[in-house]
């Protein structure tokens, strides 16, 4: 990019990048500096912190980008509302969405540059090449291998560039996902909808595994609620259409099932049923944590955590599961609502 943020000719596309102003914002916006061929016209920051934080954007900005920076709130209402409040705030004709701790490749500019070039009208977003460096001196761990499924996930807004009439034509993000997850998947499957392509393209982006602590893989099982969401929007079949894993959610209900038979027979004095529930329980547990186990580095510390979280998850999930049953009970109905407006505003 230009060492003065001027303008130079390419096309037309702005930057979106919602963040709680980790310190990986910092590097991803100077890898954005370094990055060779034309600046964005513009780099929206959306301060997703809460409003009662006045403290300013904790970032290192690169004088060199500072001209093009702007800086909007987004009152701590998630990824989805913070693109949309980025999107809606640009006129250029592409934006592109970015995590804020991505680091963009060497290349990146020219490289994005040309995938916007082949982008024909009916195309109506295009994906980067996401990549996740992994350890070579040992196997990775649970939380790394569940970060390098990011590599082959399609149409995540690590790095996706969408076009302003895409995005319009179909309202947006959806807001009923408050988590970085499913939020992109759903987004990709109503633009698809409404008619357009979606295509990836040739720049590189590299997704470092970031720092997490025991218990992420019990935080991140909250997301079951959204693909209730999900198949409430989009039907049964949405999985294969977005090419997402099935994940273990039936494995996990049933594990959590003969958990709670176990319990009931305890308490009941049911000494036969409480003996079968705990027996299937343990099973499933065991079954679950060695597959976690074996394909990582099987250090005491690991092997204690994925113990622990194996235990815990199937129930967690499982009340994830049901809370989401319950929070989008009535989301089929607007769901069609929402495809039969995308497919009437899609000009394709």
């Amino acid at each position: 990019m230009t060492d003065t943020g001027e303008r130079t000719d390419g096309p037309e596309y702005a930057v979106v990048i919602p963040t709680l102003g980790r310190p990986s914002l910092s590097v991803t916006l100077r890898a954005l500096a370094d990055a060779k061929g034309p600046a964005p016209r513009r780099i929206v920051l959306v301060d997703d912190r809460p409003l009662e934080d006045c403290t300013p954007l904790p970032a290192d900005i690169p004088t060199e980008l500072a001209p093009l920076v702007e800086i909007a709130p987004g009152c701590a209402a998630g990824p989805s509302a913070a693109r949309n409040i980025g999107w809606r705030a640009v006129p250029e004709p592409w934006t592109v969405f970015l995590d804020d701790d991505v680091v963009p490749g060497p290349t990146w500019a020219d490289d994005l540059a040309a995938d916007l070039a082949a982008a024909g009208p009916g195309t109506g977003g295009v994906q980067a090449r996401i990549t996740v460096p992994l350890p070579e001196d040992r196997r990775p761990t649970d939380w790394e291998r569940n970060t390098a499924g990011l590599a082959s996930a399609r149409w995540i807004t690590a790095d996706m560039a969408y076009r302003r009439a895409a995005l319009a034509a179909v309202g947006g993000f959806d807001e009923r996902f408050p988590r970085a997850f499913r939020e992109d998947a759903d987004l990709a499957l109503r633009v698809m909808a409404a008619g357009w392509r979606l295509e990836r393209g040739s720049r590189i982006t590299v997704h470092p595994v970031r720092p997490a602590d025991r218990w992420v893989s019990v935080r991140t099982q909250a997301g079951n609620a959204d693909d209730v969401l999900m198949a409430k929007v989009h039907g049964r079949g949405w999985w294969a259409r977005a090419g997402a894993p099935r994940g273990r959610l039936p494995r996990h209900l049933a594990i959590a099932a003969a958990g709670a038979a176990a319990l009931t027979g305890a308490l009941a004095g049911r000494r036969r049923a409480a003996t079968a529930g705990a027996a299937l329980w343990l099973a499933g547990t065991a079954e679950f944590a060695l597959a976690r186990i074996r394909p990582g580095p099987r250090t005491p510390e690991e092997i204690a955590t994925m113990a622990l979280t194996s235990a815990v998850i199937p129930p967690v999930a499982t009340a994830h599961w049901l809370a989401g049953l319950v929070r989008h009970r009535s989301a089929a109905a607007s769901g069609r609502s929402a495809a039969r407006r995308a497919r009437t505003l899609g000009h394709v």
